[in-house]
């Protein structure tokens, strides 16, 4: 019987042993080292490199925010952007790449591409950009146990979105909420006007003299999900991309032989926008506090020294 009782008892218990320290040596662990590579795919090459998390993140914030930014700004923006890459690094750990140098991920320039863009500048504005890496260094963020996927944007229409109404899954943490520091960013709002048969040949449409724009559903912040133009039923992406507007936040105005389009914000509108903390830098705000405001619930770590 104590045989028995043994041999179930080990038939129960190995697997989950096993289970247990195989599992934990797959898990990708961050440690702090110099030599924390990020594998980039360049995009006009397609040649993948490695760089070093902390000169990945100085390149990401020289291509993602403007240098003239506040300091909170743009550190809370190094933040986010090193909480980004380290879940892609964790998603991607199968593939070839963790991630590309575009808005496809997040734009990233190297210190060549930046000598030809800032010129007689780049000491001064590399050393800025630096310092907010440097201030922030190994600094990512959390929701409960898991690395937070930080998600951002340039200019919201006033409030952020949830995750849900713009990419469909639901994440706890990209929760809409106000931001009304956006005003302050150039690109708060644009009208832009065409002819009727710009128009409707932009959108591969017959043309005819009247034009009917219906709205069929938006998101909870006004974003507009799908519509109706002259009967025919469209995205809201799909008028953006068809039109080269700056967002879903869009009106469609018919006015005598043209039509006026007036978008407000810039992006996709989730997580953070970083118009939206530069405004709250401007109000004093410290960039853990930005962080707090646009990711709900989220606590900030730095990887183990």
């Amino acid at each position: 019987m104590k045989k028995i009782l043994l041999f179930s008892f080990l038939f129960l218990v190995i697997p989950t042993i096993i289970i247990f320290f195989f599992f934990r040596e797959q898990e990708y662990q961050f440690t702090f080292s110099k030599n924390t590579m990020v594998r980039i795919k360049r995009s006009d090459t397609g040649v993948i490199e490695r760089v070093p998390l902390e000169e990945y993140i100085a390149g990401v914030l020289a291509g993602e925010m403007p240098v003239s930014f506040h300091e909170e700004a743009l550190k809370a923006q190094a933040v986010a952007s090193r909480s980004y890459v380290m879940f892609q690094m964790i998603k991607n750990q199968k593939k070839d790449y963790d991630v590309v140098d575009t808005v496809l991920n997040q734009v990233y320039l190297d210190s060549d591409t930046l000598k030809k863009k800032w010129k007689d500048h780049y000491e001064q504005y590399y050393q800025k950009v630096v310092n907010a890496v440097k201030d922030t260094a190994y600094q990512y963020l959390v929701y409960g146990e898991d690395i937070a996927e930080a998600l951002f944007f340039s200019t919201s229409t006033g409030y952020t979105e949830n995750s849900e109404e713009v990419f469909k899954n639901k994440v706890p943490y990209l929760r809409s909420v106000k931001s009304s520091w956006d005003k302050i960013s150039p690109a708060f709002e644009e009208v832009d006007m065409y002819s009727k048969k710009e128009f409707l040949d932009a959108l591969k449409l017959p043309y005819v003299n009247d034009i009917t724009v219906s709205i069929l559903s938006k998101t909870s912040a006004g974003r507009i999900n799908s519509l109706k133009i002259n009967g025919v039923t469209f995205s809201g992406q799909e008028v953006v991309s068809l039109l080269h507007l700056r967002s879903r936040a869009f009106t469609i105005v018919p006015q005598g032989d043209n039509v006026t389009i007036d978008t407000k914000g810039y992006g996709h509108g989730v997580g953070m926008s970083q118009y939206g903390a530069e405004g709250m830098a401007q109000e004093g705000y410290h960039y853990d506090e930005i962080l707090k405001h646009y990711y709900t619930n989220i606590e900030i770590k730095k990887i183990k020294t």
